[in-house]
């Protein structure tokens, strides 16, 4: 069982890696760094895209409106990071 919880905890920190390369991806393609007709980076961005937006448009929809800024991927983080902390402090301990 500590086993599935290692592979679950890694899993979460994998997908925290890929909310921080979607947003600084999507901050390039806003100040043209890069090129979204490149076909790289365009299956990059669709791949961060498809992985990424079916769990921020929730958090999207119930934040307020803020202007231009969004903010659900640092909530989004903060969730995994309070969901890796209740694993690793309450969970894998008692698991056997």
């Amino acid at each position: 069982m500590r086993a599935v919880l290692d592979i679950v905890l890694i899993v979460l920190d994998l997908y925290v890696w890929l909310l921080i390369a979607s947003a600084i991806l999507s901050w390039l393609i806003a100040f043209n760094v890069v090129n979204t007709r490149n076909q790289f980076v365009a299956a990059i961005a669709e791949f961060l895209f498809r992985i990424t937006e079916p769990v921020l448009a929730p958090i999207r929809r119930s934040l307020p409106s803020l202007g231009g800024l969004d903010i659900s991927p640092i909530v989004l983080i903060l969730i995994i990071m309070f969901l890796q902390r209740i694993i690793t402090y309450y969970i894998y301990p008692n698991v056997y």
